[in-house]
Parts: C-alpha cells; sequence; structure tokens
C-alpha cells in the first residue's frame, strides 16, 4: 500500500533544497515556488509564481495548482501555463511530478521572453512599414480612379448644394425681415414730419461762414466791352424786328 503522506514529505524536502530562495510553505501540503525566466536581451524578464497543494492520493492523483502571480506575462501567455500544467501533469501521474512541472514552466517562461523581442522586432518593423506608407502618401498623394473621383465629386456635390440652400435660406430669412416704405410709415408716424421738423430745427441755427464773401471786390471781373468778340446789339434791328 501507497504511503501518500511519506512521498509528500520527501518531495517537499527535495523541493526546498533544490529552490531554496523561491520555495514557500504556507502550510501543510500548500507550497509556492517562484519561476523566473532567463534574462533577455535587453534583460527583461517574465516570472510567475506557482501554488501547489497535494491532492489526498498524490502522486497518484495531480496536484491542484494556480498562477498565485506573475510578471509581464500577457492573458494568453497565462493561458499556456495552464494549458502546459494540466498536460505535463497528466502524463506523469504515478510519480512525484512537482519538479517536472517546474521545470516545464520555466521552459516555457524562456521561451516567452524569446517571443518578446520576436514581437518587438514585429511592431518595430511594422510601424517603420506603416511611416514609410504615409511618407508616400504625403509626397505622392491618393492615385485618382474613376471610383474615387466620383466619391469625391458627390461629396463635393452635396456639400455645394447644402451651402446654396443655406444662403436661400438666409436671403429669403432677410426679405422677410426688411420692411416697405409703406410699412415704415405705418410702423413710425412720426417719418411723415421728420424732414419737416429737421429743416425748422436747422433754420433757426444755421451758420454763415462770412469768408465765402469777403474778397468779393477783389475779383477782376471782364466787361463784355474789352471782349474783342464783343458785337453791341444794333437797337435799330432790334426795332424793325
Amino acid at each position: 500500500m501507497t504511503d501518500y503522506g511519506e512521498e509528500q514529505c520527501n518531495e517537499l524536502e527535495a523541493l526546498e533544497s533544490i529552490y531554496p530562495d523561491s520555495f514557500t510553505s504556507t502550510q501543510l501540503h500548500h507550497f509556492t515556488i517562484t519561476v523566473t525566466s532567463e534574462a533577455g536581451e535587453n534583460d527583461e524578464t517574465v516570472q510567475t509564481t506557482l501554488k501547489f497543494t497535494y491532492s489526498e492520493k498524490y502522486p497518484d492523483e495531480a496536484p491542484l495548482y494556480e498562477i498565485f502571480s506573475q510578471e509581464n506575462l500577457e492573458d494568453n501567455d497565462i493561458s499556456d501555463i495552464l494549458k502546459l500544467l494540466a498536460l505535463q501533469a497528466e502524463e506523469n501521474l504515478g510519480m512525484v511530478m512537482i519538479f517536472t512541472l517546474v521545470t516545464a514552466v520555466q521552459e516555457k517562461l524562456n521561451e516567452i521572453v524569446d517571443q518578446i523581442k520576436t514581437r518587438r522586432e514585429e511592431e518595430k518593423k511594422q510601424k517603420e512599414k506603416e511611416a514609410e506608407e504615409a511618407e508616400k502618401q504625403l509626397f505622392h498623394g491618393t492615385p485618382v480612379t474613376i471610383e474615387n473621383f466620383l466619391n469625391w465629386k458627390a461629396k463635393f456635390d452635396a456639400e455645394l448644394l447644402e451651402i446654396k440652400k443655406k444662403r436661400m435660406k438666409e436671403e429669403e430669412q432677410a426679405g422677410k425681415n426688411k420692411l416697405s416704405g409703406k410699412q415704415l410709415f405705418e410702423t413710425d408716424h412720426n417719418l411723415d414730419t421728420s424732414d419737416i421738423q429737421f429743416l425748422e430745427d436747422a433754420g433757426n441755427n444755421v451758420e454763415v461762414d462770412e469768408s465765402l464773401f469777403q474778397e468779393m471786390d477783389d475779383l477782376e471781373l471782364e466787361d463784355d466791352e474789352d471782349d474783342p468778340d464783343y458785337t453791341p446789339a444794333d437797337p435799330e434791328s432790334d426795332s424793325a424786328d
């Protein structure tokens, strides 16, 4: 008969020896192991803390496990790690397997760091491509085709029609608000006497600029007799008529 308790205790001692800095036992049959990837090209790392709980008949039954915490992992990375743990646990039933599970996760984290490098390179290439395309559009513009020309013309005509409608509406509104002469007199009865009143008020306050008449004597007025072309009228001819 298998002594599950003894096997579990022996494994715990071995795990504590293998992972002295990352193994933590919270209570009986519950413990955590923190797994960190190797450093990437720019010293970036990913990390996860796995929490294990022995089942009553472990290792003939799979242990319970979960991702207790993580750093720099995306949701799809976490999903992949959980799938990996499930697969490894099924393949190693009947044997103590925590070291095997942790090792598999360690390798997976290293793969993720490499993928981060690849993703960054792809993102960089994509940004460069988008910048290049934007520059081409800036200098060369959009090629004119029948389709995009017709689309532009339809949009232009629609905008022009809206402007005409707005202008007609404004002119119509302005026409409605403008009063005729008859309407002005009907709305303001003072208009028929305002001009007369203005003239009366002005007549009492007319100012004459006398300087305009001061030098009238100095003006040289020509005498008709001094004009060489002057021909006096014949009185007799006038009387004869």
